[in-house]
């Protein structure tokens, strides 16, 4: 019986009996285990394990030689699974992800599945790596594997009920790269900037200690399967049910919305902007489910069974920020303009 495959949109579904707190203690583990990894990056570590737990696609974005690559291989190793990667090139296309051709050693040519079906319906992660090398005809195909969990080939249909894709964009380098649109970037569930460590002795840590000078190495150093990736979709769906938000939590969270769509009706204000033109659309409902999704996360991973006002302002910038279109004269300072903008919502919307 072919297994059901549900849209990242839906959780929804029987979660079976699930104990939460064990798996609580494995969430912790997991993040833990990432955390002796890669030092220096503790926010970063814990929101892609909110990530894994609300199901949601990460896109890591940071300088050169930040650690982006090495924490998604630690992250993929620790959650066990089949596990494809694809470096993003100028020249790769969509069909580079479906199939293979080449000439057996018979002379006859032959074709064989590609890296999204090599696996079948156990591909667990898909690691696109330099995601923004990659043609806007390739984002394409991405954008329905990530929003459907399917794609189809050879005349029938392909599901991966457990898939998550992790990607990662270098933001200094500009040439030959291609900015992902606006729907691609909308069905990662969180965009995370990675930073170089600012403490003084994770920078001596990582200039002399010779542990992190073969990432391959450190990779191998993870401990396999800490987490059982065939029963995440369940947990997911556990932590969802089981955490309350309050109808005085809902309605600070549709106040938020408002203001982020519509600041100047909330009072809101960035020097030196003109906030007539600041945001031209953006914070969707499919971004704002996003939101109340990781922050009953956030709320678990604490011990909480409810969601608090903290958990949302936590994770509001990572899950919606990109997806607040600004107006283009302001997309070159969009990172400190962002910032801003959600710094006066919180400001200026009460918190209950």
């Amino acid at each position: 019986m072919a297994r059901r495959v549900a849209s990242e949109d839906d959780p929804s579904g029987p979660a079976g009996k699930i104990d939460l707190a064990n798996w609580r203690d494995r969430a912790l583990a997991f993040e833990g285990v990432l955390r002796n990894t890669i030092v220096g990056q503790d926010r970063v570590v814990h929101l892609l394990t909110i990530a894994v737990f609300a199901r949601g696609h990460v896109l890591l974005e940071g300088d050169v030689g930040v650690g982006k690559t090495t924490l998604l291989r630690a992250a993929t190793r620790a959650l066990g699974g089949a596990f494809e990667r694809v470096e993003g090139t100028i020249d790769l296309m969509p069909a580079d992800l479906i199939y293979h051709t080449y000439l057996a050693e018979d002379g006859r040519p032959r074709v064989d599945p590609g890296p999204v079906l090599r696996h079948g319906s156990d591909l667990t992660v898909f690691f696109f790596n330099e995601i923004n090398r990659a043609r806007p005809q390739v984002h394409s195909l991405l954008l329905r594997l990530m929003a459907e969990r399917s794609v189809t080939a050879f005349n029938r249909e392909y599901v991966f009920p457990d898939l998550l894709v992790f990607a990662d964009r270098n933001r200094i380098e500009r040439e030959e790269t291609f900015e992902l649109p606006a729907a691609a970037r909308d069905r990662f569930f969180m965009e995370i900037s990675m930073e170089t460590p600012k403490d003084r002795e994770v920078r001596r840590a990582l200039a002399f200690d010779t542990r992190f000078y073969d990432a391959d190495a450190l990779v191998r150093s993870v401990p396999e399967d800490v987490l059982d990736y065939r029963a995440l979709n369940e947990v997911a769906r556990a932590i969802q049910a089981s955490t309350h938000a309050s109808e005085t939590l809902e309605r600070y969270t549709l106040d938020l919305w408002n203001a982020v769509r519509d600041p100047i009706s909330a009072g809101i204000e960035v020097e030196g902007v003109d906030m007539t033109r600041l945001v031209q659309g953006g914070a969707s409902p499919r971004g704002i489910a996003y939101l109340v999704r990781a922050g009953r996360v956030q709320a678990w991973l604490d011990g909480r069974k409810a969601v608090v006002p903290e958990d949302l302002r936590s994770v509001f910038s990572e899950v919606m920020s990109h997806r607040v279109f600004l107006d283009p004269i302001y997309e070159l300072r969009r990172d400190a303009l962002t910032r801003a903008l959600f710094d006066d919502v919180f400001a200026k919307v009460p918190a209950p």
